[in-house]
C-alpha cells in the first residue's frame, strides 16, 4: 500500500509543472505602449526612441551595436496582456539606459527576441504569458539619430 501512495505522490509531482508550463503568445502595440502613462511611471522619458524593424526612422549618425534585453516578470493575478505590458516596459527601461550610457538616442530595427526566435513587425512586440511568469526579450541597434 505504501508503495502505491509513494507512486501517485510521485506521478502528481512529476505532473504538476507541466500544469504550469502554459506560454500563450501576446501580441501588443510598441508605440502604444511606449505613449502610454504606464511608461512615464516606469520611466521611460522619451529621450530615447524606439523604433522596430521594418519602421521608419531618421537618418542614423553613428550607431554603437546591437543588444538584447531579456527580462521575467510574476504574471500571477495579472491578465496575459497586463503581465506582458509590465515585462515589456522593463525591458525597454534597460535598453533606454543601455543607450544612454553609450551616448545613444535610439534604439532602431528592434525584434522581439524571446528563446533567441526572432519576431519581427513594424508595428508590434511578442511577449509570453504562464500562470506564473511573463517573459519578453528586444534585440536592436543603439544609434544616435537625427
Amino acid at each position: 500500500m505504501k508503495r502505491i501512495l509513494a507512486a501517485a505522490c510521485l506521478s502528481l509531482l512529476v505532473a504538476a509543472p507541466s500544469a504550469f508550463a502554459r506560454e500563450t503568445r501576446v501580441e501588443q502595440s510598441l508605440q502604444e505602449l511606449v505613449n502610454s502613462q504606464e511608461a512615464k511611471d516606469a520611466g521611460i522619458d522619451g529621450s530615447v526612441k524606439f523604433y522596430l524593424a521594418g519602421q521608419s526612422h531618421p537618418a542614423v549618425i553613428e550607431s554603437f551595436g546591437s543588444d538584447v534585453s531579456n527580462r521575467k516578470t510574476n504574471a500571477a493575478n495579472k491578465s496575459d496582456e497586463a503581465a506582458c505590458r509590465w515585462v515589456t516596459l522593463s525591458v525597454l527601461k534597460a535598453l533606454q539606459d543601455g543607450a544612454k550610457a553609450k551616448g545613444a538616442n535610439a534604439v532602431i530595427d528592434v525584434v522581439s527576441f524571446y528563446k533567441a526566435k526572432e519576431f519581427s513587425s513594424p508595428t508590434s512586440y511578442e511577449c509570453y504569458a504562464g500562470a506564473i511568469l511573463a517573459g519578453m526579450a528586444l534585440k536592436g541597434t543603439y544609434a544616435k539619430v537625427k
